[in-house]
């Protein structure tokens, strides 16, 4: 559709520069070759590439073009100084701009426009408006809105109680998300968008996403997950006017797709293995028929809960629990080489060696230090499950890190509430930090393919793709 004399009026050499620095595609490579180093041998391939970018540059500028060039003329630029010059005015705009579309609702409510002999003897008409205070991104203003006489006008553009838009709600419920208090939302939506919003407003906004964590906590699951990281966060909470500990139970399952995914959120008042029962159980009554391996803490009793509810589950205990669990046992002067002596039972190369090792470390330490060696003895058949499986997948299930690093990064959204005020205000917020760290589980595990063929030669009977 372009004649080859338009090349050197649409297309310049810092156009191309752009182009390149914005694309990794070879159109504009080629016309840095072909045209600008000088050389008029063009080829046919090359020709076509131009062609192309000149058409896609006319493109692109006419979809940047908003208003078109004649009503942003040097009369009507020359009103704005500064940039709150600018802000103004769009707030100005953005409030016309509604009245209107709200007047061109009415005319469709009606049947006909204002002031139309078409209105007579229609049985309804319009019957004046009435002031109404909005919150938009733009700030806050005044608009007018139309009413007829019938009061069956139900406008759109701004529903009828509700005076903030979708965005400030957003806004509000991703500042909150982030970690800000209620006073400090206040305080930030009324120095940087100078929108007076209360503390109890907010706290109506935030309340919404209860039905939405209600909703994604019941939401069915699917039928079998590789493996799933179980751990608990402990948050304080007033319960009959007391301030007293509660945990947040989490679940982390893998999918087939080797992507992370948040199985739900449970909330009791300490961390035990009865109480996990109930999170199985849920887990079973929402679809999930089978968990390859389950990883946990060292929590008494806990591997018999799982197997109770997923009989076929492998369990593996988290190394690094344990070695905290021992060390505790052992005075601050032994610590380094203990641990040290200690790494080398999860670094051995199977079962038979480490179980070697944890005789070499009772010998040199068992007298000084029996209960640190006795916790390893008590807990071997949990511990070494990892040994079962390839090097890949070992160093995934051989501890929970993936989920204290989860738990880490909720404490960074609810570093600033020192207590919540009841169990909602906690799932609240847990649930809303949840749905920001997920945006970033868009990747499959490393090395995804590797592990996922080592799991169906593993488990060949137990995974359907």
């Amino acid at each position: 559709e372009m004649r080859e004399s338009d090349w050197s009026s649409d297309v310049c050499s810092s156009d191309l520069d752009y182009m390149v620095f914005q694309s990794s595609s070879l159109i504009a490579w080629h016309y840095k070759i072909f045209c600008v180093n000088g050389n008029t041998g063009f080829r046919n391939e090359s020709r076509i590439f131009i062609l192309y970018i000149c058409k896609m540059k006319k493109i692109m500028k006419e979809k940047n073009q908003v208003v078109p060039d004649e009503v942003l003329s040097k009369e009507f630029i020359s009103q704005f100084k500064t940039e709150a010059d600018v802000s103004k005015f769009l707030k100005q705009l953005h409030a016309q701009v509604l009245e209107k579309m709200l007047e061109g609702e009415m005319d469709a409510h009606l049947g006909y426009e204002k002031n139309s002999v078409a209105g007579n003897n229609s049985g309804n008409s319009r019957n004046g408006s009435y002031p109404k205070k909005i919150q938009t991104e733009h700030g806050e203003a005044v608009i007018s809105i139309p009413r007829d006489r019938n009061g069956q006008f139900e406008p759109i553009a701004v529903p009828k109680h509700e005076s903030r838009g979708l965005s400030i709600e957003k806004l509000v419920i991703s500042l909150y998300a982030k970690g800000m208090s209620v006073s400090d939302i206040e305080e930030e939506m009324r120095e940087i968008y100078e929108i007076e919003l209360s503390t109890s407003a907010i706290s109506i906004i935030t309340n919404k996403v209860n039905q939405a964590a209600q909703e994604w906590q019941n939401r069915p699951l699917d039928p079998v997950y590789l493996i799933v990281w179980m751990d608990g966060i402990v948050f304080k909470v007033r319960d009959n006017g007391k301030i007293i500990n509660k945990t947040v139970y989490l679940c982390v399952g893998l999918k087939q797709n080797g992507l992370k995914e948040v199985l739900g959120m449970w909330v009791g008042k300490s961390e035990s293995s009865s109480f996990w029962m109930g999170v199985l159980t849920d887990l079973k009554a929402r679809g999930v028929q089978d968990i390859l391996i389950t990883c946990t803490d060292n929590l008494n009793g806990f591997t018999d809960t799982i197997r109770t509810v997923f009989p076929q589950s492998s369990t593996q205990i988290c190394v690094v629990h344990q070695i905290r669990n021992s060390c505790k046992y052992v005075v601050y002067k032994d610590k380094k080489e203990f641990t040290a002596d200690m790494k080398n039972i999860y670094n051995a190369p199977n079962k038979e060696v480490a179980a070697t090792e944890l005789d070499n470390l009772e010998r040199k330490w068992g007298g000084k230090y029996p209960y640190a060696i006795l916790s390893w003895r008590n807990n071997w058949d949990d511990l070494t499950v990892f040994f079962q499986f390839p090097l890949e997948i070992r160093k995934i299930i051989y501890t929970t890190n993936l989920i204290e690093n989860l738990n880490g990064k909720i404490r960074k959204y609810t570093k600033s509430k020192l207590s919540f005020p009841s169990d909602d205000a906690v799932k609240k917020t847990v649930y809303l930090s949840l749905m920001e760290i997920e945006k970033k589980w868009t990747q499959p595990i490393h090395n995804w393919g590797l592990i996922m063929n080592q799991f169906m030669l593993i488990f060949e009977n137990r995974i359907q793709i």
